[in-house]
């Protein structure tokens, strides 16, 4: 595996400690609600960052945070919106999966953020060429109609819409083989929509592949598909795994420790003590206020 620049292992490897930390805040009783981890598909998120522009929207789900921190790198704030103190991104209100920051989205109801994203994208062909809409969706948001309508349109409208397909193998606690026909592809073949597979976890083969895609997709607005064949490492949620022992959970950061171990020590031990040291000053902050319009 090729080596990383520090500031990409360092970003990797801030998502994973923030997502284990946030576990274990979890399991000592001091998060309300719930939380879905993105662990083990850091590398998605990243991968596009320098692909993405600022004018660019970003829609993102209930496995979120990494998209967020890959956008923003505020750890900060949104521990403070988890948590619900001061500093929070939406003043405590949103939690783990409901953020607005700017242009960039999230929510924990499968399917509702891709035909938002593409009203957005019409919006931007009509009044700021070039920028794009880029939404993350799970293989099992493949179930709902709502996917389907809003691509159709996106062809037919030719939308600057990028669909990031993070497809971990399972819908919560079904195996995609049990609950999903066909395959996305074909799914994107049917509407005359561009399809991109990514199986590997190389940032600068991933981004290598992509860039001219988004590029042209900018130049000449229309929508495009990239499915990401990745793997979930952690529950759906907190404890809720029902996959058996033989369920793929390829780890690409153990893959790169093996490859790279100093470089990793040193960069994971610094993102472990950031964390750290961000979660006692957030655990320590009084309660996040908000007021209404």
């Amino acid at each position: 595996m090729d080596r990383l620049s520090d500031d990409d292992l360092a970003l990797l490897l801030l998502i994973r400690s923030f997502e284990l930390k946030l576990l274990d805040l979890f399991e000592r009783g001091e998060l309300n609600g719930t939380t879905h981890t993105c662990l083990g598909q850091e590398y998605v998120p990243v991968s596009l960052r320098p692909l993405l522009r600022e004018p660019d929207w970003v829609f993102s789900n209930h496995r979120g945070h990494g998209h967020y921190l890959a956008r923003f790198g505020d750890p900060e704030g949104l521990l403070a919106e988890i948590m619900g103190r001061k500093g929070a991104v939406c003043e405590g209100v949103g939690g783990s999966q409901h953020l607005r920051r700017g242009r960039y989205l999230s929510t924990g109801v499968q399917g509702q953020s891709l035909p938002v994203a593409a009203g957005v994208a019409l919006r931007l062909k009509r009044d700021e060429p070039g920028a794009l809409a880029c939404v993350h969706i799970g293989d099992g948001t493949w179930g709902e109609g709502a996917v389907y309508e809003a691509l159709n349109l996106a062809q037919l409208w030719r939308l600057p819409l990028l669909v990031v397909v993070e497809h971990n193998g399972i819908a919560q606690s079904t195996p995609t083989a049990l609950q999903m026909a066909g395959t996305i592809e074909d799914r994107a073949r049917a509407f005359g929509i561009a399809h991109h597979h990514v199986d590997v976890f190389d940032l600068s083969r991933i981004r290598a592949g992509l860039a001219p895609l988004i590029d042209s997709l900018r130049a000449d607005p229309r929508p495009l598909i990239v499915e990401f064949a990745t793997h979930r490492l952690g529950p759906h949620s907190k404890g809720d795994d029902t996959r058996p022992s033989g369920f793929p959970r390829t780890d690409w950061y153990a893959a790169y420790q093996a490859a790279h171990p100093a470089q990793s020590a040193r960069i994971e031990a610094e993102a472990r003590a950031r964390v750290d040291e961000i979660a006692a000053d957030v655990s320590a902050r009084p309660a996040a206020t908000w007021t209404t319009a």
